[in-house]
């Protein structure tokens, strides 16, 4: 894996991934956000929540934001939803969204990953969290990176 965020994703990636927000949320009120930055320096879910709160995520109406979180020096992601995601799905929720990206990332094709692993999650909160029409975008689709 680079260990530069630049050489990780080009421009034309970035605006790929970005349109794979916006399409999946086009199904759910949930809002799926990426975080891309060189290292976690330590553990991954904890600075994973760190960024939740510095990127305000947990100020959606429905609490149904989701971070995908990279770190590429670590080799390693994490997937981190909300309160009201977690308290109405079962444990494995995230388990097939997890392995679609991880078997991606592990042959090299990080941008099939992220864009399979979003559309997946959108995919998985429209059950539980379908779209309405009074929706709005409460979150940005912009990649937000450290």
């Amino acid at each position: 894996m680079s260990n530069n965020i630049e050489a990780f994703l080009t421009a034309e990636e970035e605006q790929e991934i970005v349109e794979a927000i916006r399409v999946a949320e086009l199904n759910t009120s949930g809002e799926i956000r990426i975080h891309i930055e060189k290292t976690s320096k330590g553990d991954a879910t904890h600075r994973a929540l760190e960024l939740f709160h510095m990127l305000k995520m947990d100020n959606t109406k429905l609490q149904n934001a989701v971070l995908i979180y990279v770190a590429i020096e670590d080799q390693t992601f994490v997937i981190y939803g909300d309160k009201g995601i977690n308290a109405v799905v079962d444990k494995g929720f995230w388990d097939s969204t997890k392995d679609i990206i991880q078997t991606h990332f592990k042959n090299g094709n990080f941008k099939q990953g992220l864009i399979d692993g979003i559309l997946k999650s959108g995919e998985q909160l429209k059950s539980h969290f379908p779209y309405t029409d009074d929706d709005t975008n409460e979150l940005t689709n912009e990649i937000s990176k450290e």
